[in-house]
């Protein structure tokens, strides 16, 4: 009786051993594909690409020396569509800050789009906002009919501008706008 168990543990072996070394062997065929893998793709140098710089006769300029020129308005302005027309609020506030320096803070939907003529609103006491904004679109200052001054503290803007349909008689603006 001692020989079949010695059999039956031998048998029980083998089926192990055979076990782990296919394994193993699926492992090692694994390895060496992800090696081969690896090794064709470092060994493929891809396409060449010639890259050209333009030469540029005058040297870059520090930010710093760009903001002395032309430093940006210490007025803080918000610009309301009131006309409908999508994108505007966004590409007037591009036009102030990159024609006149002026930063936007806020540019948005007014309460409705039916704002037939473009208004300027002064919301505190800085002067030199309203004068700015209203440079900026061509509006002379003393004109009552586009330039309000209605005090809001709360808004926490200097100017705020709300864009109506008669956008395009801003020709500064306007031509900015369509490019």
């Amino acid at each position: 009786m001692s020989p079949k168990k010695i059999r039956k543990k031998q048998n029980k072996q083998n089926h192990q051993h055979t076990t782990l070394n296919t394994a193993i062997g699926i492992v090692g065929v694994l390895l060496l594909g992800f090696i081969y893998s690896f090794t064709q793709n470092n060994a493929y140098k891809g396409v060449p690409i010639d890259v050209t710089f333009p030469q540029e006769e005058t040297p870059r300029e520090l930010a710093a020396s760009v903001y002395k020129k032309k430093p940006i308005h210490k007025i803080k302005v918000e610009i309301l569509n009131g006309c409908g027309i999508k994108g505007i609020a966004a590409k007037t506030a591009d036009f102030l800050l990159l024609e006149h320096q002026v930063d936007v803070v806020k540019a948005a939907n007014a309460d409705n789009h039916e704002h037939l003529k473009t208004q300027i609103i002064g919301r505190n006491e800085k002067i030199e906002g309203i004068a700015l904004i209203s440079e900026s679109f061509g509006v002379p200052l003393n004109d009552k009919s586009i330039i309000s001054h209605i005090p809001d503290e709360a808004l926490g803007v200097d100017v705020t501008v709300i864009i109506g349909k008669d956008i395009y008689t801003y020709n500064k603006v306007f031509d900015y706008i369509s490019k």
